[in-house]
């Protein structure tokens, strides 16, 4: 075989190659932008995500601050009416106190004025006490003397008909 035959087998040669080799390199980087636009539309759908997910945990996050809020009031409210309630039972139980030792002043005076009065009080024949209201209540051991002897106090002691 010639020499300028061998060269022209070998330039043929390297060029078939250098044209694979463009062409390879052609697709790798058609390939490679197919891919990087894959990536920038996946990266574009994780932005809208991220976003989306963004402003839902935005609204989460004021809807629980609005609950805790409301949480926060409603306790306070509770605990206000529980102050309140127990002011007014502080202060009933001080005037309850105050009526008591009112109370107990007063009969420590009517004792003094007429001793044995406080054990209970003779009204007419019939011992009578009164109830806290003030109201008389008839003892029940209440008796009345008839022609000298004693006999049980029959009904209210306010007349009617007796039996002698």
């Amino acid at each position: 075989m010639d020499t300028w035959l061998i060269v022209l087998v070998v330039v043929v040669a390297l060029v078939v190659l250098a044209l694979v080799g463009l062409a390879v390199a052609k697709r790798s980087r058609v390939a490679s932008a197919r891919r990087r636009e894959q990536q920038r539309a996946q990266a574009r759908e994780h932005l809208e995500e991220a976003r989306l997910r963004g402003a839902q945990a935005e609204k989460e996050q004021a809807l629980a601050e609005e609950q805790a809020a409301r949480a926060r009031r409603e306790r306070a409210e509770v605990e206000e009416r529980t102050r309140l309630a127990e002011q007014e039972a502080r202060q009933r139980a001080a005037t309850a106190q105050e009526h008591a030792s009112a109370a107990e002043r007063l009969r420590a005076e009517a004792e003094k004025l007429a001793p044995g009065l406080a054990d209970g009080q003779r009204d007419g024949n019939h011992v009578v006490d009164r109830d806290p209201a003030g109201n008389q209540a008839v003892d029940p051991d209440a008796t009345r003397r008839i022609d000298g002897t004693q006999a049980p106090v029959a009904g209210d002691g306010r007349g009617g008909s007796t039996r002698r």
